[in-house]
């Protein structure tokens, strides 16, 4: 499978794979004429003492030699083009596999495997492909090339070489396999390194705060030692390899020595025979020493290669599916475009009908039979205690994640029916965290719409009240907001990435507790605008000042739906929102005293 991978990524560059082969072949049979070129100079020149001999043949392998390095550099070229090719189209698959996979697919690697996958993995292997055409291939046709020779030569002293060679090369293989295993830890290893170093980077403040700097220190040391003795356990395969392999081969030599000067003494061979046997010899032990650096390269780019496959054989979304008369379950797989699915939303009405869902891997449902309705244009707050399944319920709408029972209709229409990309692109979606991108605030909100003009991102910004805050930037709209935008307030972040939402002119408005950390004035005047945008608006909170907005409010209640109505009706009929207003009440009073 590994090999069908490398294969199916090497096909664009065919031409530069091809081209350098046959460059290869050229130094190849370079190398392997050159002992029978110098066996022919001492037989016919030097012994004899024949100048003319010692030029004939010493020019004819100054002129092969010249070819072999003329080959080799023009090689290097062609090997690095397909090498770099290969390792920037795999690493652009993978990345552009990662954009289509299901949330839960997503969810089995995390964030650190990705980045080793994406780089160390791809490196790897690309550094294989590129030695294996530039000498890794060579070397076993070196060694057979020279075997067939020094038989042709002299067979008596190339019995030894028989022996010998095919020993090693089972040895060898059994080292690569047990590399493998070895190389794959290795990669593991350096996984859960990378996952400790992200987790530090991105708590780097918190970690500050809570002066844990010395355990994080231990933490790392721990990860790093663990990949260190690991690194070294599969290097001392190699390491302990090549010296007994080269011991092996080196004795040989020193047999073929003396086996070939007691056959000259006998006079049953030329001086030329043994030179060129010895020399196919040591060809053959360079080989075999190439051969044994190949185990660690190999072993660690076909473990590379496993890994990159378990990204690239991971299922993509689910799409858009024809209308098949039923509702319960997961759909399966529809190309977007479709003739039979549906146009864009064109009202926002949202209704889910005896939903249930759970997580991946997990017994226990997230949410269990949720059935309720929203019309077009209304204001629905979700409120619940934590895991209560709110941030769920919103994602199930966009379809990040897939019900595994029940329907959710928008506008009357299974979400199912519709195009994938025309529904999330008919959404605004706003996430818990604030995410913003390294750049500037105008390169940021359009992430909400590419085409977007300065004058409706500044409508945008001011339905979002944050406005004025951009004006009163250095740079406006071209200010630069740092990494995952550091240089602004939680608060600043929060509006920043509605603001984004709402340059989509969105028909259904999707907010996951994104106004926490605005104070209630702010948060009125934000909802005010928002109900001017006639836009359906699902928006998780724990603010009882919102809810009081809100034309229906939906209680959650570990995953079922506890209570539905207004502020005024819940009031009434609902013990657990009587609770929370009392509690946010006192809570307001404290604060205020």
């Amino acid at each position: 499978m590994e090999v069908r991978t490398v294969f199916r990524f090497l096909q664009p560059y065919r031409r530069s794979m091809t081209a350098a082969i046959i460059l290869m072949l050229v130094e190849l049979v370079v190398e392997l004429w050159h002992p029978l070129l110098l066996a022919r100079m001492i037989d016919e020149g030097i012994v004899p003492h024949d100048f003319g001999q010692v030029l004939k043949w010493g020019g004819l392998m100054i002129g092969l030699a010249l070819l072999g390095f003329i080959s080799g550099i023009i090689n290097t070229f062609y090997a690095a083009d397909a090498s770099q090719g290969f390792a920037h189209d795999i690493r652009q698959a993978m990345f552009t596999r990662l954009q289509t996979v299901s949330y839960a697919a997503f969810g089995r690697f995390p964030a650190s495997t990705l980045i080793t996958r994406l780089t160390s993995d791809v490196t790897q292997t690309q550094l294989a492909v590129f030695l294996g055409l530039r000498v890794f291939l060579r070397s076993p046709l070196v060694m057979i090339g020279a075997l067939v020779l020094a038989v042709s030569v002299n067979a008596k002293l190339a019995l030894l070489l028989l022996v010998v060679t095919p020993l090693l090369i089972v040895l060898l293989g059994i080292a690569m396999k047990w590399g493998f295993l070895l190389f794959r830890a290795v990669q593991e290893r350096l996984d859960r390194m990378n996952g400790t170093l992200l987790e530090n980077l991105k708590g780097i403040r918190l970690i500050r705060a809570f002066v844990r700097g010395e355990h994080e220190k231990d933490r790392f040391a721990e990860a790093n030692s663990d990949l260190a003795a690991r690194t070294t356990a599969a290097l001392r395969l190699s390491e302990t390899m090549i010296p007994c392999v080269l011991l092996v081969m080196n004795l040989s030599v020193l047999v073929l020595l003396w086996v070939g000067s007691a056959e000259i003494g006998r006079g049953t061979v030329n001086v030329g025979e043994v030179v060129a046997v010895v020399n196919y010899a040591t060809r053959i032990t360079g080989a075999f020493g190439i051969i044994s650096m190949m185990i660690t390269s190999l072993s660690r780019a076909r473990a590379a290669v496993t890994r990159m496959e378990e990204v690239l054989r991971t299922e993509e979304r689910p799409e858009a599916i024809p209308d098949n008369g039923a509702d319960q379950g997961p759909r399966e797989g529809r190309e977007p475009g479709s003739a039979d699915a549906r146009e864009p939303v064109t009202a926002g009405a949202v209704e889910f009908d005896g939903v249930t869902f759970r997580y991946p891997g997990t017994a226990a449902p997230v949410l269990e039979s949720l059935t309720f309705r929203v019309g077009a244009g209304q204001l629905a707050v979700i409120l619940g205690a934590t895991g209560s399944g709110k941030t769920s319920l919103l994602q199930l709408v966009p379809r990040l994640y897939e019900a595994e029972g029940g329907a959710i209709r928008i506008d009357g229409e299974d979400v199912h029916r519709y195009d994938p990309e025309s529904l999330r692109g008919s959404i605004g979606y706003v996430p818990q965290e604030a995410l913003l991108f390294g750049g500037s605030v105008r390169e940021n909100l359009v992430w909400g719409r590419e085409d977007a003009s300065l004058e409706e991102m500044e409508e945008a910004a001011r339905r979002a009240q944050i406005h004025q805050t951009i004006a009163d930037m250095p740079e406006g709209y071209d200010t630069v907001i740092g990494q995952k935008g550091s240089t602004l307030s939680g608060g600043q972040k929060q509006r920043l990435s509605i603001a984004r939402a709402l340059l989509r002119r969105p028909k259904l408005l999707l907010l996951d507790d994104c106004t926490s950390a605005l104070d209630a004035r702010t948060e009125a005047r934000l909802l005010g605008e928002l109900r001017a945008m006639s836009c359906t608006i699902l928006l998780v909170t724990q603010k009882i000042t919102a809810a009081q907005q809100a034309d229906t409010i939906l209680l959650l209640e570990d995953g079922k739906l506890l209570a539905q109505g207004s502020h005024e009706e819940l009031l009434e009929n609902s013990d657990l929102y009587r609770s929370i207003v009392q509690s946010q009440a006192r809570e307001e009073r404290v604060g205020h005293a």
